[in-house]
């Protein structure tokens, strides 16, 4: 099959949006999950905006970083952020990431420790072997925005009202050549079979700085049992009547974890 996706230079960063305003310290650096993009992260920048700067970054696969040179599963994807650090010159960040992205930041955390002054997890992949992958599948082959609409309503809390816009704009994103097979290309990295690739969680616990899991009680991707019986020394926030999108259902107490854990580093 022709490869129709246009030549990457492999050392550029990740294409990013970045916030400005906030302090010169270290930044927040986010990283959304499967399917997704930096701009599900424009509630959670505005909100930091005051206090930090951020960066969202498209992960590889995805958005403007659609045909990046190399895509896969979440070690990739964590190779391409710790790389696109060092070219932006960032010395130490606060890392958040959501789902996919809290596997890609999780990973980060273990290779560059020296990196990431706190790591907060929003519903993380790989924290067990539990995952929706028939929902991941559909939603990665979907193109039709009916279709899209009802697969999205799975990744929220059952009382939670889907954005008008989100999944006619997810639906055109598909639209792009080659964006559906990238898609199906990495749920099948990230899907073992009918299960997920894991983490090393007592790895995680041994790491030197702040950690928090965020979860809700009504994740239908990720069970929120993969959230219990952490070590202790990972904070741990479940929130009743949530879903899988802990920061754009509760973006005001997700802004606050993650300050709060800025603060801690």
């Amino acid at each position: 099959m022709t490869d129709l996706r246009p030549t990457v230079h492999p050392h550029l960063p990740l294409n990013d949006v970045a916030a400005k305003n906030g302090d010169d310290g270290s930044p927040i650096v986010l990283l959304h999950g499967f399917g997704g993009d930096k701009l599900t992260w424009a509630n959670i920048q505005t909100a930091v905006a005051a206090s930090k700067r951020s960066i969202a970054f498209d992960l590889p696969g995805h958005g403007q970083a659609l045909y990046w040179p190399k895509i896969g599963n979440a070690g990739v994807s964590a190779k391409a952020v710790a790389q696109s650090l060092e070219e932006l010159g960032l010395g130490r960040v606060h890392l958040v990431g959501h789902s996919m992205g809290g596997a890609v930041a999780a990973l980060v955390a273990l290779r560059n420790p020296d990196l990431v002054a706190s790591l907060t997890l929003l519903a993380p992949g790989g924290f067990g072997p539990e995952i929706n992958h028939r929902l991941l599948r559909r939603y990665a082959a979907a193109t039709d925005p009916a279709e899209m609409e009802m697969l999205l309503e799975q990744f929220f809390g059952w009382e939670f009202k889907l954005p008008k816009l989100l999944a006619k704009t997810a639906a055109e994103s598909r639209a792009r050549p080659g964006a559906v097979e990238t898609l199906a290309a990495i749920a099948e990295e990230i899907i073992d079979g009918d299960v997920q690739k894991t983490l090393p969680r007592k790895e995680l616990s041994e790491l030197p700085m702040p950690i928090k899991v965020v979860w809700g009680t009504q994740d239908r991707v990720l069970p929120t049992r993969q959230s219990h019986k952490l070590p202790g020394i990972i904070a741990t926030h479940i929130f009743e009547r949530v879903g899988h999108m802990p920061h754009l259902e509760i973006p005001q107490e997700v802004t606050r974890l993650i300050l709060q854990n800025a603060r801690l580093a």
